[in-house]
Order: C-alpha cells, then structure tokens, then sequence
C-alpha cells in the first residue's frame, strides 16, 4: 500500500475511534520512515543500476524513506499504477510524462536523470545517410508513433527542415537490429545506451547520428501530484542522485549490486553486454544533479503541441518542479 493509501486508511480509522472513545490527554505522534514505491518501467534492467545501488547502500534509509521498488508487468501501461494509485513516483521520459499529464494523469516530473537525450538515429556503416538532411528519401524504421523514439524522430526531422512527409516512416516493432540488418530500412531509432550497444555487442556494423540540440526532456523521475512537494519525494531524488553519481564513480560496482536484481547477469557475455550499457549511459547523466531546466519544457511543451502530441492544454510549470 502506497503511502497515499495509507495515510488515507489511518485517517479514516482514526476518525472512527475518536466517535467513540472518550477523551484522552494527546500522545506525542509516533514518527517513522514515509513508505514510497518507485515504478521502475517493466522488467529488470541494468539501466535502473542507479536505484539499485542507492537501495544497496542504504541511501533511501539514510534519507528517511521506505522505499519499494516496483517492475512493471509486461502488458502494464507506462503509467497506469501511479494513476491507479499503486506507486507514488516512476521513471519515464520527460516528454512522456508531459504527454500524460496532458491527458489527464497526474504526474509531475521532480527530477531529470538523462541530461542528454538518449536518442539516436542509427544506419550502417557504409549508408550514405551521414545527417539528419540525407534522411529525405529514405525509409526509418520505429517501434510506432509513440514514445521517446518517435518524438525524436520527429525533432530530428524537424531540425533539417524535413517532415514525415519527406521520408518513409515504418512501424517495426522492437525489432530494430533485424529490420536495419536485413535492409528492410535504411535507418532506425534507437537508444544510444540501449539499441546502439545491443548492434555492436551482435557485431553488426553501425553508426549513429546524434539529435543534436532538440526541445525534449529525457528520463527522469516523476511523481503523483499529491506528493511532488514533499520533502519525502525530495529525499527520494536525493537520495537517487546518490545512486547516480555512484555508478558514474564506478560501473563496475554498479553492475554488480544490478547482477542481485537482473536474471543472467552471472553470464560472462549478460555481464560484458550489462557493462557496455552502463557505459554508454553515463554521458546522458551528464551533471547527474537530477536539475530540470525550466526554458527547456516551456521549449516542449510547445514543440509537442505544434505536433498534435498532447491531447490538451498543459502548461510546462504544472507539469514539472524545479527541485534540483
């Protein structure tokens, strides 16, 4: 039970002593740790090591908060457990989050963890696509038009004066490196920590083009509204960051405290492909101080708008707090 839950069941009960108990001479309140669940999106993965370190370490306890981190199950919605109450704060794109609150879930972003957007457009070695301008003509591939992938799609054609118009855009699933492999599309998106180390780790020849500098928020973490100012959700972040620039200090280490959380990670080639990830991932935390930039969601949210990718008006200071 989420501490939302809770404090909602103790009041009630309380209430319903106080209708039938006589009075009393107040008792000093009984303080404990705030219990808090973290979403950590589907199954685990090295990319949450820095949660799990600070969950090692004892840095959530240090920091006064019970927390319970929580894998989603694999047909469960990005969000749909924190709107249904069952997690307090979960880990998603900014721009996702910005996406849902548009629609009416009540998610407020309190911290960023990728400083640096994680997406990348990838094509092989020897394409002749050397920037996001040669895209015209070509086809790209994309899991669909949703998330992280698609909005940078959309920003890096964007930036090169191009639109979905101008290029051939092919839903293919999670299935990037057979698609780009076998040539079914010239180009894919994919995740610089993520899709980009998967095709060196399978040997398969690659570049990848940067976004360069496009009005999007990556991963961060993002809270229900009842709690995104509370000094609980504060520590949390706190906390967290700990986890962060610990895995910056040392990723070895960190993939080790992730191989007790991630199956297979005892496997030499699970542990090598794991610490490739981990690698790749920390130039995106770049600061790692968990800052959000304010100009940059007043930036998306009026990209995302002018794209039809809300579903109604959200202004960027509802959606996000400045805590860092």
């Amino acid at each position: 039970m989420t501490r939302r839950r809770t404090a909602l069941a103790l009041a009630a009960a309380t209430l319903a002593l106080a209708a039938c108990a006589e009075p009393q001479t107040p008792e000093a309140p009984t303080t404990g740790a705030d219990e808090l669940v973290i979403g950590l999106t589907y199954t685990p993965d090295v990319q949450f090591a820095p949660f799990y370190v600070a969950e090692e370490r004892g840095y959530y306890e240090d920091a006064g908060v019970d927390v319970t981190l929580r894998h989603h199950g694999a047909s469960e919605s990005l969000l749909g457990a924190l709107e249904a109450g069952e997690e307090d704060l979960v880990v998603a794109g900014g721009d996702e989050m910005l996406q849902a609150r548009s629609a009416g879930v009540p998610v407020v972003t309190v911290a960023t963890l990728y400083e640096e957007y994680p997406v990348v457009l990838i094509v092989p070695a020897d394409s002749d696509i050397t920037t996001a301008a040669d895209l015209a003509g070509h086809s790209v591939g994309i899991p669909g038009p949703f998330g992280e992938t698609y909005f940078g799609l959309l920003a890096l054609l964007g930036n090169a004066g191009l639109s979905e118009e101008d290029v051939t855009v092919e839903s293919i699933g999670y299935t990037q490196q057979a698609a780009l492999s076998a040539g079914h599309v010239d180009a894919v998106m994919g995740f610089a920590n993520n899709d980009a180390v998967r095709f060196a780790q399978a040997g398969v020849d690659v570049r990848t083009i940067p976004l360069g500098d496009v009005p999007l928020v990556g991963i961060g973490i993002g809270a229900h509204e009842d709690i995104a100012d509370d000094g609980a959700t504060a520590a949390v972040v706190e906390a967290t960051m700990r986890g962060v620039r610990d895995v910056v200090e040392d990723p070895a280490a960190a993939v080790e405290i992730a191989a007790e959380h991630v199956p297979g990670l005892a496997d030499p080639a699970a542990r090598e492909a794991a610490m490739a990830t981990v690698e790749a991932t920390v130039p995106l935390y770049g600061s790692a101080t968990g800052t959000n930039d304010p100009a940059l969601w007043e930036a998306m949210a009026t990209f995302m708008a002018e794209q039809g990718l809300l579903e109604g008006e959200v202004a960027a200071a509802d959606a996000v707090r400045a805590l860092g």
